[in-house]
Order: C-alpha cells, then sequence, then structure tokens
C-alpha cells in the first residue's frame, strides 16, 4: 500500500513538473525571452509566510551559512519544473516493485 502511494505521489509530481515545463515554454515563446519559474516564487505566492519564517528557523537552529549557501541556490532559485521532477522520480523509484528472485531463495 505504501508503494503505490509512493508511485502514485511521484506520479503527481512529475506530471506537476510537466505543467511547469509548459507553462515556462509558452512564457518563452509568449515573451521572446527564457524566464524560469522558481520555487521560491512559486512558495512565495502559495504561502508567503511559512517561506518568511523558514529563513530565521535554519539560520538559529541548523547553521546561519545553510540558508545562504545550500538552500536560496540550491532549492529556491531552480526552476520548479526541475525540482517536482527529482522528486517525483526518488518517490518513483523508493515505490518500485521488488524484482522477483531468480532461482533458489532462503
Amino acid at each position: 500500500m505504501i508503494r503505490f502511494l509512493l508511485r502514485a505521489f511521484g506520479l503527481l509530481l512529475v506530471a506537476a513538473a510537466f505543467f511547469f515545463f509548459v507553462y515556462d515554454g509558452t512564457q518563452w515563446i509568449a515573451n521572446g525571452k527564457f524566464s524560469k519559474t522558481s520555487v521560491g516564487y512559486i512558495w512565495n505566492q502559495v504561502n508567503q509566510n511559512s517561506l518568511l519564517l523558514l529563513q530565521p528557523a535554519i539560520e538559529r537552529h541548523v547553521a546561519p551559512w545553510l540558508w545562504q549557501d545550500v538552500v536560496q541556490p540550491f532549492f529556491l532559485e531552480q526552476p520548479v519544473w526541475a525540482v517536482l521532477t527529482v522528486l517525483g522520480a526518488i518517490l518513483m523509484l523508493l515505490g518500485r516493485k521488488k524484482k522477483p528472485l531468480i532461482g533458489y531463495a532462503r
């Protein structure tokens, strides 16, 4: 049951990634310049308060350098479609069916 849920949620994330990929592509065609929709922008549009609370929490409880050097450039500034594709692929790999054993198993 858990494997099914992991695969289903991973597939939904990949479908959402495809939606954002098409959205960025249509923006590129319409405007004539490439602009990516970043994770930080979408997170800010969905729930700004949680994003504003995340920065001081990471700086205070984990490490001050982590926000500027890791979270912001490697997560918040990346295109949404890339992040969702990676997360969806990880979930789908975690939920894959086990390969049948060949030969004798004890």
